[in-house]
């Protein structure tokens, strides 16, 4: 292992679970790279509602990750674990943790790094690990999008909502999302999606059924959960599946079997952050060769909605539970 640049750093810490206030600026030590792992230098980490719910107390991390909320950055390498193999110290990379992202350094392990994509920056790099390992892993392998099928996503705006539609828009998928407002139905649309769905004020079973001539769609993504599982499922397409990553509504739901065993519907879920390194770092290799390229020709982008400093992860803590935003928040550290 090289020697490490420094002994303390500034992270933020969550000394006891509750709101944004919660999220204080504190000295650690900086982590040490253990074998097969990179340390990274830090120079910007994005906010994800995952953070949110770590914070609240809510969703521990991982049994040997970091108590340090943010699960992705963005920096260069500055020292290599034993074993450590295609990485130099200098490398622009991004990351997805488990743990550690709101700090100067942190530790993670090398396959789950990624090098910064050609002529982008390491803010927008940043933002790209928890989405694009997610939406991925879910909407591609787990749900099995293909070509010419139809893919809804709630939550349209949102870091993961973004990100999916324009992936499905660039793979030849047709998109519906759902959004709340004209200006994020709007945002939507100019993304890629076909069909951008007001939930404020329109049904989006109805909206699905009849832009689809009663068929419904393919498949969907949803994290919100609660009441929407069942009406998910009456607009699901025979053979359907529906792939659940969350619920902001709530876990426990009630459906009716008969409806998804007559149209042979998949209902599925799945989680990212407890996953191994192995598993993490297949999802990258794929990602590497997918989707970097159209990253790199600016095909589909991160959208960034704004920035603050590490010192103020409160405050952009506060901005994303007004849920106003659309895209990624994102912390910078240098």
């Amino acid at each position: 292992m090289n020697a490490v640049p420094s002994e303390t750093m500034t992270a933020i810490e969550i000394k006891t679970p509750g709101g944004p206030e919660a999220l204080v600026p504190g000295t650690r030590p900086v982590p040490q790279p253990a074998p097969g792992e990179v340390l990274i230098e830090i120079v910007a980490a994005g906010v994800n509602r995952p953070d949110i719910l770590q914070r609240e107390g809510g969703y521990p991390p991982p049994k040997g990750a970091s108590d340090i909320p943010g699960l992705e950055v963005a920096g260069s390498i500055v020292a290599l674990g034993d074993g450590v193999t295609g990485w130099r110290i200098g490398d622009a990379v991004c990351a997805l943790l488990a743990g550690g992202g709101y700090a100067e350094y942190a530790a993670v392990p090398a396959l789950q790094c990624l090098p910064v994509p050609a002529g982008m920056g390491m803010v927008e790099a940043a933002a790209v690990p928890e989405t694009f390992f997610t939406v991925w892993t879910n909407v591609f392998e787990r749900g099995a999008l293909m070509p010419d099928e139809t893919f809804l996503v709630h939550g349209g705006t949102s870091g993961i909502g973004t990100t999916a539609i324009q992936l499905a828009h660039a793979f030849g998928s047709r998109v519906f999302a759902t959004a709340g407002g004209a200006d994020k139905c709007r945002a939507c649309r100019e993304l890629g999606a076909d069909v951008a769905i007001d939930y404020r004020s329109e049904d989006f079973v109805e909206i699905v059924k009849k832009a689809t001539d009663g068929r419904g769609v393919d498949l969907i993504l949803d994290m919100v959960g609660g009441d929407y599982v069942a009406r998910n499922l009456k607009c699901l397409a025979l053979e359907g599946r529906l792939v659940q990553i969350a619920f902001l509504k709530g876990s426990k739901v009630e459906i009716d079997l008969l409806p998804l065993m007559l149209k042979r519907q998949f209902l599925t879920g799945s989680t990212l952050r407890p996953r191994s390194p192995a598993e993490k770092g297949a999802i990258a290799s794929a990602l590497r060769t997918r989707v970097w390229p159209l990253l790199e020709a600016g095909t589909v982008k991160p959208v960034i909605y704004k920035t603050f400093p590490l010192a103020q992860a409160a405050d952009a803590h506060r901005l994303m539970e007004t849920s106003t935003h659309i895209g990624k928040i994102v912390l910078t550290v240098r």
